[in-house]
């Protein structure tokens, strides 16, 4: 490195030291620094990680501006071969730019020269891809570049002779290359030597699949390990710690930044607090109303809320601004599948992977375009897809599970669910899965204990004590299925909703049920008049009714011998139906 160079990158190394946000306007100069220095190599989205972040804090006077980058002696002769090829480099003339550079000694051409071969391998890649594949095809296309990229890097490498930048490159060649842990150790060291650059950062999330993982990297004590630490967390799913990083980065001053709050937003979406991602989402459009970044999550909650105005708003406003973005086509494409139009849904996706075959949530939703359509074998390789670009989606570990089911393969989807539960421990979709598939290959202890699980985490879809107190039903259990159902049913009422479920009428047949054989006529006439109140159980109702009034009349008199389990909330015990209160069941006994 030349000395100035060299001193330019001491001075940011020592600049970002400590995780330290009292000096707000020394770390925007930081900011606009790297941002310039980063917009000179090309490299676009950290210079607008950069730019953005610094926008959300105070301007800074002329007099405290940073100063111009030091120009040495390599660098001002290779200023007129730069000019020219960044030149080139602008309008993705790549091959051209790489062919003005050679034989460039600095720091800075030598970076956009083996970055514009890399990017030329990269460009001649997904053309290829495109060209001569579908989106669905598994091509062996590979970036012809890396090899000869990589051995030329590794000598540089070992003679101490790259940047902060000219590593972040090295990295990101043998993350290409499937060398990870090779990379891992690159981009740390990267970020050692250049930390306020956020490209070198990023790479290491995408590569860092568990917290045991973190624990062992020697990172530097800087500021920017902040807003890693917090990113980190929100792609491994440790929602509450990535939170609070955010909240202690708004407090700490950056409460304007867009960035901040889009990441907040998504957290909101992981841990589907839906109603709070959204209003954040409103808010973040009216701060930046030509943000396409994110829409695609936006658009996600507005699909699960069913909300198809404003999804038909928010796809054509895209449209208005950019058609051919990702996020766009993603936006489109949920559209399309609200409206139940599949194929359309589909073709969009696809077109979505034709501008970057390495976007995510497109293969994701793919892949359940093609479960709705019921084509299996299309949907199992978009999702394979999926997990080849990122290994933690849990949603495509979840919609293989779900494929291997249609296909009737229970020990396939196991260890998809399985797969879908590590990353998501706490989410009770994945263990309801799990228990369904337990119970299809007749391990119902197991099954039990996902379904208990289920209802301990918090059920979502509210089915988890229905399956067990089913499970318990098939085991000839019947105290813990009449625990389990009246436990369901003061669940279903206590939360205010509409009862829509199909499963509180067979609740209370089976209460019903089992009350009169334990001869509790009150408390079996009070489930029987609730049967009568849904169609598919009130001829059974009545008929429980009239056995229990000729019961009654013959002198039956109710069993006090038997202390059954019972707790009805007043609201649900009909026509004021006296019926014997006991506290609600500790269901702890029910615990597999």
């Amino acid at each position: 490195i030349g000395r100035a160079g060299a001193m330019a990158a001491a001075t940011m190394v020592a600049a970002a030291g400590g995780a330290d946000f009292s000096d707000l306007r020394e770390i925007k100069k930081q900011l606009l620094s790297v941002a310039e220095r980063s917009r000179e190599r090309g490299l676009q989205h950290s210079g607008k990680w950069a730019a953005e972040l610094a926008f959300a804090l105070e301007p800074l006077p002329l007099s405290e501006l940073p100063p111009p980058p030091v120009l040495t002696e390599e660098d001002a002769r290779d200023l007129d071969a730069y000019m020219l090829a960044k030149s080139y480099f602008d309008l993705k003339e790549y091959d051209r730019a790489a062919y003005f550079l050679q034989g460039c000694k600095s720091q800075k051409a030598y970076f956009l020269y083996m970055y514009s071969r890399y990017l030329s391998g990269e460009k001649k890649k997904d053309d290829e891809t495109v060209d001569s594949l579908g989106p669905l095809e598994k091509g062996q296309v590979k970036n012809e570049a890396l090899r000869e990229l990589r051995v030329e890097l590794s000598k540089k490498h070992k003679a101490q002779e790259l940047d902060g930048f000219g590593l972040y490159l090295y990295g990101v060649v043998l993350r290409k290359l499937d060398l990870v842990k090779e990379a891992i150790d690159v981009f740390v060291e990267a970020a050692h030597v250049l930390p306020l650059h956020w490209g070198a950062w990023l790479e290491l999330c995408n590569l860092i699949t568990d917290k045991e993982m973190l624990k062992f990297l020697s990172l530097p004590d800087t500021w920017m390990k902040e807003f890693f630490l917090a990113h980190i967390y929100t792609e491994l799913q440790l929602i509450e710690e990535a939170l609070q990083k955010y909240q202690s980065l708004i407090d700490a001053g950056f409460s304007k930044s867009t960035y901040i709050i889009s990441q907040i937003a998504v957290a909101y979406h992981n841990i589907r607090d839906i109603d709070k991602a959204l209003s954040i989402f409103n808010e973040l459009r009216k701060q930046d109303p030509y943000r396409i970044e994110n829409m695609d999550t936006f658009s996600n909650l507005l699909y699960v809320r069913s909300m198809k105005p404003e999804l038909s708003y928010l796809a054509h406003n895209l449209c208005e601004i950019d058609k051919y973005r990702v996020e766009t086509c993603c936006v489109i494409g949920n559209y399309y599948s609200l409206r139940s139009q599949h194929e359309k849904a589909a073709l969009y996706f696809q077109r979505a992977l034709k501008l970057n075959p390495r976007y995510l949530g497109a293969w994701t939703l793919m892949g359940h375009e093609y479960m709705e359509m019921k084509n299996t074998s299309a949907a199992i390789q978009a999702y394979r897809h999926a997990i080849e670009v990122n290994k933690r989606d849990y949603r495509a570990w979840y919609g293989l599970g779900q494929t291997y089911e249609i296909l009737k393969m229970p020990f396939y989807c196991l260890y998809y669910y399985r797969r879908a539960h590590q990353l998501r421990p706490n989410d009770s979709r994945m263990l309801v899965a799990l228990g369904e598939c337990y119970e299809k290959l007749n391990q119902l202890v197991e099954a039990k204990k996902c379904y208990w699980r289920a209802y301990a985490v918090g059920d979502v879809e509210k089915m988890a004590l229905v399956k067990l107190a089913k499970l318990h039903e098939q085991l000839n259990e019947s105290e813990q299925a009449a625990q389990c159902y009246i436990k369901y049913i003061q669940d279903i009422y206590s939360c205010g909703e509409v009862v829509e479920h199909l499963e509180v009428s067979t609740a209370f047949r089976y209460l019903a049920q089992y009350y009169f054989k334990c001869k509790l006529w009150d408390e079996a006439s009070a489930c029987a008049q609730k049967c009568c109140a849904f169609n598919d159980t009130r001829e059974e109702g009545k008929a429980l009714l009239r056995q229990i009034l000729q019961l009654r009349n013959q002198g039956e008199t109710s069993s006090t011998d038997v202390t059954a389990p019972f707790f009805l909330p007043a609201s649900l015990s009909a026509n004021n139906t006296p019926t014997r209160r006991v506290s609600p069941l500790n269901l702890s006994s029910v615990t597999p």
